[in-house]
């Protein structure tokens, strides 16, 4: 007899052991890295402009403090300009880190509004392009994102973003986040089964039963699948290859009537039934208490 093997390329095969147990296949793992930006917008409305200037280089017009990302944050606005080198030919818009923190990287956006209707906004955004650095960091509280020369005085005095001695600022602050997310595991509560119940109900009320229990004479109506699933010997006996021909009724001897009925009623206890089957003395049990499965 000719047989067929593995070749092996200059190694000797090992006879395969039955007793040799597979090895299980690595278990397979993810997670999912995610860094987002939560975004958070202010608007600030500076009136009497014409009456901020002159307030003294590196003096500010500050607006209320607004919370984005778990971090609160401020709108500084120099009408004289921040640095003393430019001589007020410029004002200077920022936005400041007004809460502690380190390291806080966002990315920003300051747009003063054209109040004359043509949506000529003057805007500076690091949202929407690429940046080759990344997110802007800020170290410290305190620590400032704008411009210092962000528009030239005379210039701004004689535009429509000033309009009845106001300017208009919309602010965009997107702080960045990262977080790691593994599989989810969700819990469902189950309530406790009450199928017994209903079993025990479905049995008093003889619906559907398609079997009965001769008791010294007496009948006792019962479901053969029920029976089938709670015992391998009613199994056999109404729907195996060898079960009865009469499976509609099943004698039960050893046993007075009226205490078959009590344990068939009492349907939470486990029923102990003594039957003749093939010239041998079978003991089952029967479950009708759904709760024992």
């Amino acid at each position: 007899m000719v047989g067929m093997g593995r070749v092996y390329n200059g190694e000797t095969s090992k006879p395969s052991s039955s007793t040799t147990s597979s090895t299980a296949p690595p278990a397979v793992t993810t997670s999912t890295s995610i860094t987002e930006t939560v975004n958070g917008t202010h608007d600030f409305k500076i009136n009497g402009y014409s009456l901020a200037k002159g307030m003294g280089i590196g003096k500010y017009i500050a607006s209320d403090i607004f919370m984005v990302g778990g971090y609160a944050w401020a709108i500084y606005f120099y009408p004289d300009g921040k640095s003393v080198e430019d001589n007020s030919t410029y004002v200077s818009l920022f936005i400041a880190l007004a809460s502690e923190g380190t390291d806080v990287r966002a990315l920003f956006e300051l747009t003063l509004l054209d109040q004359s209707g043509k949506g000529r906004h003057k805007i500076h955004s690091h949202f929407g392009r690429a940046l080759e650095s990344g997110p802007y960091t800020l170290k410290y509280r305190g620590s400032m994102w704008g411009y210092k020369r962000f528009f030239k005085r005379t210039a701004l005095e004689t535009s429509d973003y000033l309009m009845d001695d106001c300017l208009q600022v919309h602010c965009c602050v997107g702080v960045v986040r990262s977080q790691t997310e593994g599989p989810k595991i969700y819990s469902i509560p189950v309530p406790p089964s009450d199928i017994g119940q209903h079993f025990g109900q479905l049995l008093e009320s003889k619906k559907g039963t398609d079997v009965s229990f001769v008791v010294n004479g007496e009948q006792f109506s019962a479901h053969k699948l029920v029976l089938a699933a709670r015992s391998p010997v009613f199994r056999a006996q109404l729907f195996g290859p060898m079960k009865d021909q009469n499976t509609n009724f099943i004698n039960v001897e050893d046993i007075e009537a009226p205490v078959f009925k009590v344990q068939c009623l009492v349907f939470c206890s486990i029923l102990c039934f003594v039957f003749q089957l093939e010239r041998h003395l079978v003991f089952f049990f029967v479950f009708i208490h759904v709760n024992f499965l």
